[in-house]
């Protein structure tokens, strides 16, 4: 297990990365702006799943091979993030299953299955992800317990963290489609949210 003391470091530390805006952040806004929060828990899923297998990867050590192999990223990267920014692009011409219907009560159109893969895609491909932890867990690692022990309690602080700062995050964006939720700024809505998804799309394949 992990000594009080280090946790105390620990999670003020992740807490404060956590809530800094970034690509899965940015994301969950959007995903609770166009598709509510409950919807938007199944990125959350996706996205947390991603986060729980780079920061096993990067406390044992698989990380460092992983960054050694840029083409693998490149891949990732390009892919997911020209996936992301065509999303933003239909989002902002008000069409297809992410964007905002004409009619807000309508129901919500995107896949459970999309929206998980969005948010996988995301923490997987980030090779500034695989880079902080790398930086991160190391320290907080004790070589002379049982490595296992310490990893698991440590990624389940680092999910529950990281749960809450995108609830946060998709709450804002929900609370922002109910203050612009009049039919006629719905156009405008999509166009925000649009603009911002492709920003992550770019973000991911150039970052």
């Amino acid at each position: 297990m992990v000594s009080m003391g280090l946790l105390s470091v620990f999670v003020p530390t992740f807490l404060l990365v956590s809530l800094t805006p970034g690509m899965c952040m940015t994301l969950a806004m959007v995903l609770g702006m166009t598709q509510g929060v409950r919807r938007t828990l199944w990125m959350m899923l996706g996205e947390l799943v991603g986060v729980g297998l780079v920061a096993v990867a990067a406390g044992a050590g698989v990380a460092t091979l992983m960054l050694r192999e840029p083409a693998l990223f490149a891949v990732f990267k390009w892919l997911g993030g020209a996936y992301l920014a065509y999303l933003g692009v239909m989002m902002w011409r008000s069409r297809g299953r992410m964007a905002i219907p004409d009619t807000l009560a309508s129901q919500a159109r995107a896949g459970r299955r999309e929206l998980a893969m969005q948010g996988l895609v995301t923490a997987v491909a980030n090779p500034k992800g695989w880079a902080f932890f790398m930086a991160l867990l190391p320290p907080f690692l004790d070589a002379s317990r049982p490595l296992p022990a310490q990893l698991a309690a440590l990624v389940a602080v680092i999910l529950t963290i990281e749960f809450c700062a995108l609830l946060a995050y998709a709450t804002g964006g929900q609370t922002l489609r109910h203050l612009l939720g009049q039919a006629d700024k719905v156009r405008l809505l999509n166009r925000v949210a649009g603009t911002l998804m492709v920003g992550v799309g770019l973000w991911l394949a150039l970052g």
